[in-house]
């Protein structure tokens, strides 16, 4: 069974794109599309923009979405999922690809979705740390231990979990993570506290977009984030697409349970085609990846 994973912020990288759009008559339209729907060319800043630039997480959010979509597009009758799966933003962008909602949909809510989280960012400031070298449970214990808003955030693999929530939490976090034995609790340069009860004025906004957006059934399963399981129902999928910004995503049990259905083999689909891999290799190493 093969299985489709999609990256979400972090795989962005300068350049990206630009080559499938001087190369790809199909890609080159989508993009162009793409512009016109969010109403500035974002392909000024994928093609050219900076590091700094492509951080920001309006751009970012539209632009890796964008990378992965038309990766898939591109790929016509050879992408043939029997699973996706999305980290995050790339829930969004393998519910596209499956046919769950269109592209035109998937844009414009990929963007709500962004300057949404961008203005809870600014009510409140926040931040990310990641964690290395300890158990889960451990630094759910850590989390749990600290008088202040500081939560686990993204389970990417064994070994590795990121928190999240208010900078004096997650700096004391880091510091009784550093004393158990981590080997390595730093705070990440983000711009707020992504997957924390810091995001539920993001969860707002973004649940009433959902709710006006059509919803279809996918051609297969997508595992999604808050819950690790996999779903075809639209009305399940959209509210679990919202319970997503203020809940943690279990990257390491989807993968454990794509395994444990079936999956042999993994394909990432966009970015830098490294991120999500790494993870895969984390949790098994006996099970191919390749990069679409």
């Amino acid at each position: 069974m093969k299985a489709y994973i999609f990256p979400g912020q972090g795989s962005q990288f300068e350049g990206m794109g630009k080559d499938m759009y001087e190369n790809n008559g199909l890609a080159k339209e989508l993009f162009e599309q793409a512009n016109e729907i969010l109403g500035y060319r974002i392909t000024d800043v994928m093609f050219e923009g900076d590091a700094e630039a492509l951080k920001q997480t309006k751009i970012t959010q539209p632009a890796v979405f964008l990378h992965s979509i038309i990766r898939a597009k591109m790929a016509g009758a050879d992408f043939r999922p029997s699973a996706v799966a999305g980290h995050s933003l790339g829930e969004f962008s393998a519910l596209v690809a499956i046919g769950g909602m269109s592209f035109e949909d998937g844009l414009r809510l990929v963007q709500q979705r962004a300057l949404a989280m961008q203005r809870a960012c600014e009510m409140t400031e926040g931040t990310m740390a990641a964690v290395l070298g300890l158990a889960d449970e451990v630094v759910e214990e850590i989390c749990a231990s600290i008088n202040d808003v500081v939560v686990p955030a993204n389970y990417n693999c064994p070994g590795q979990l990121v928190i999240s929530g208010s900078v004096a939490g997650i700096e004391a976090a880091v510091v009784k993570c550093q004393e158990a034995g981590a080997s390595k609790a730093i705070v990440l340069q983000v711009g707020g506290a992504f997957h924390s009860p810091l995001m539920q004025p993001a969860k707002e906004e973004l649940k009433a977009a959902l709710e006006a957006t059509n919803f279809t059934a996918p051609i297969c399963y997508i595992y999604q984030n808050v819950n690790a399981l996999p779903e075809t129902d639209p009305d399940k999928i959209r509210q679990n697409l919202v319970d997503q910004l203020t809940a943690p995503v279990r990257w390491t049990q989807t993968m454990q349970n794509m395994i444990g259905d079936g999956a042999t083999e993994f394909v990432e689909v966009g970015g830098t085609g490294k991120v999500l891999r790494g993870f895969v290799a984390r949790v098994d190493r006996r099970f191919p990846t390749a990069t679409l």
